[in-house]
């Protein structure tokens, strides 16, 4: 059922809630017929169901789950779309220098010891091979796996965007639980604007951001947050490099892509504020908000917070 707020103009934002991917999604169309809006949000709900299931590693017909039930075995060629997401998957590895990561191992036991034994500078995401004339991937290790746990929403919402934009939809906000991803204006024409909180405090929000045509993620430190039976708040492990993530509450990214947005995020949580911030002044129409232990907002370069 879709919640209709009118505009001047004849312009609507209509705006419906479906649960997907296991999460909240509520897509907000600009418009002046909620019959068409309704349709328009049903192909976008269609497009996210079908990304779900692409990427899904449980699915025996799922490309994912072909490539790790090869693994150490042979290189199992791949669609076209799945050989591209797990290629920018990679490209993030090498950009944040193996923060971001879509491997995991089917057996704790022997990735731990790959860990302890491992040198800092190994690249895992390295033992990843792809051979783009005959669009194969292969997992050099029999144990490795990959997911997308990291990036799929991200890259969901985006085919969504381009699905509703494709079918006429000019302007709108997809808010996947809290990531958001906006194009055009409001119906009064004004950019959409987001309001800048806490990660931990979300209904006192400190600031306004213009996010026009812009996807924003964040990445919270749940564990080190979380409430433990003994009152000991335990700090969150750099699995990389296995050393405490200091101070960080909440990373925002802003970026022109939600895929982006969401891998960065994460990665940013894990490498620490100097060198996150590092990282997204290097990058060309990318921001990141941080939010330390002690509330105090760090931005990059671009980024001008309004009160």
């Amino acid at each position: 059922m879709l919640a209709v707020k009118t505009i001047p103009h004849n312009l609507m934002v209509l705006k419906r809630e479906v649960l997907l991917m296991g999460i909240k999604f509520e897509f907000s169309v600009v418009g002046n017929d909620s019959n068409w809006a309704e349709e328009r949000i049903n192909e976008a709900i269609i497009e996210i169901n079908r990304v779900e299931k692409l990427i899904s590693a449980f699915s025996d017909e799922s490309s994912v789950n072909e490539i790790n039930r090869n693994a150490g075995i042979k290189p199992v060629k791949t669609n076209a779309e799945i050989f591209r997401l797990i290629s920018r998957s990679l490209e993030i590895s090498e950009l944040t220098h193996g923060s971001f990561n879509i491997i995991y191992y089917t057996d704790d036991t022997i990735a731990s010891k790959k860990v302890a034994s491992n040198k800092k500078s190994e690249k895992k995401y390295h033992n990843i091979v792809l051979d783009a004339r005959n669009q194969t991937v292969f997992l050099k290790d029999k144990n490795m796996r990959i997911g997308f746990g990291s990036n799929s929403l991200g890259y969901a919402t985006d085919r969504a965007k381009y699905i509703l934009q494709m079918n006429g939809v000019s302007s709108g906000v997809i808010n996947a639980n809290g990531d958001l991803l906006t194009w055009g204006l409001q119906p009064d024409n004004s950019p959409w604007t987001l309001s800048t909180a806490d990660a931990t405090q979300a209904n006192n929000p400190f600031s306004d951001y213009v996010i026009g045509n812009m996807a924003i993620a964040t990445a919270i430190n749940n564990v080190k947050y979380a409430s433990t039976i003994d009152k000991v708040t335990p700090k969150q492990i750099n699995a990389k490099l296995g050393f405490p993530v200091s101070g960080i509450k909440s990373v925002s990214i802003l970026s022109t892509s939600a895929e982006l947005a969401d891998s960065l995020s994460a990665s940013i949580l894990q490498m620490g504020i100097n060198a996150g911030l590092y990282l997204i002044n290097q990058l060309n129409q990318i921001g990141c908000i941080i939010i330390d232990d002690h509330d105090r907002v760090y931005t990059s370069k671009g980024i001008n917070l309004t009160n």
